[in-house]
């Protein structure tokens, strides 16, 4: 029971840093209506930037550093790519962002080369034991700061005029235009909110117990992809439930899988795309993804 506890927490704990990359996906696809492929860049991107500084200038003001480079590329790429192929169908942007997406990496990766950094964050290897249960310091502060950072996002969509902008742009992108909304600052600013919730993101999936940042990290960050369609590619809710999904079933069939051995390793990688695709099966919009209706 002791190790169903650890497991269920620790997979809490990583599902909502998949919910920040996840929202990250929304808040594009709610703005624009594009998938954005490229998302995985932006994240490496922000944790490159706060691994390179924080021996300079210390890991707060580097991690700072790292949110506003994310943020400053997301929005870059929105104007100077996304902005120039506004009118194509949302397939092809999408498919724009895939180039994008290799674009980046590739030079990332290259600064990479075959470095793993660490990112100076300040909990180390500290772990905290509750009776039979342990739990590193890292996993706590990644649950508290996607919180935090998950509920000043919801309260800013509903409440800050950029948030009512974004959800008049999603509803009707036509109408809000009429209606004065500039679409082009709304999906600017999505994209820069993406950039910096992937580089948080991108803190938490590099520190213990994870050597650091690396180039298979961009990789890493792909899990939350299916947290995003099976929750609903346009539902903020569904980008947290899918987030938690996503963590608590690759935590437990990790944790579980000496006992499992018949399904093959490498079950804890393969089991999230399983859990999306059952989801999918049943509600081919995602737990709350809004269902499209079409009179022929």
């Amino acid at each position: 029971m002791s190790t169903f506890a650890e497991l269920l927490l620790n997979g809490i704990s990583m599902g909502s840093v998949y919910a920040l990359i996840a929202l990250g996906f929304v808040v594009i696809f709610r703005a624009t209506e594009v998938v954005n492929f490229a998302h995985a860049s932006l994240l490496l991107a922000g944790g490159y930037v706060t691994a390179s500084l924080h021996d300079d200038i210390g890991f707060w003001p580097a991690l700072l550093a790292g949110i506003a480079g994310a943020a400053l590329v997301g929005a870059a790429v929105e104007f100077l790519v996304m902005r120039r192929s506004r009118g194509n169908d949302h397939s092809v942007l999408a498919i724009v962002t895939i180039g994008v997406d290799i674009l980046l990496t590739t030079e990332l990766t290259r600064r990479l080369g075959t470095d793993v950094l660490a990112l100076g964050d300040p909990w180390g290897d500290a772990v905290l034991t509750l009776g039979p249960i342990s739990l590193a310091h890292t996993r706590i502060a990644a649950f508290v700061a996607a919180a935090l950072l998950i509920t000043a996002f919801l309260l800013a969509f509903r409440y800050t005029t950029w948030g009512v902008a974004m959800r008049a742009a999603a509803e009707n992108s036509e109408t809000a235009a009429l209606m004065g909304v500039r679409l082009g600052r709304v999906s600017l600013g999505a994209w820069a909110v993406a950039g910096g919730l992937a580089a948080v993101a991108a803190l938490f999936l590099t520190v213990f117990p994870t050597p650091g940042l690396e180039r298979a990290t961009s990789l890493t960050a792909l899990k939350a992809f299916p947290a995003a369609i099976l929750g609903g590619l346009d539902s903020t809710t569904g980008a947290l439930v899918g987030g938690l999904v996503v963590g608590v079933t690759e935590s437990l069939a990790t944790g579980y899988q000496s006992d499992l051995t018949f399904m093959g390793r490498g079950l804890g990688d393969l089991a999230p795309y399983l859990v999306m695709v059952a989801i999918l099966l049943v509600r081919p919009a995602g737990l709350f993804g809004t269902k499209e209706l079409a009179r022929v």
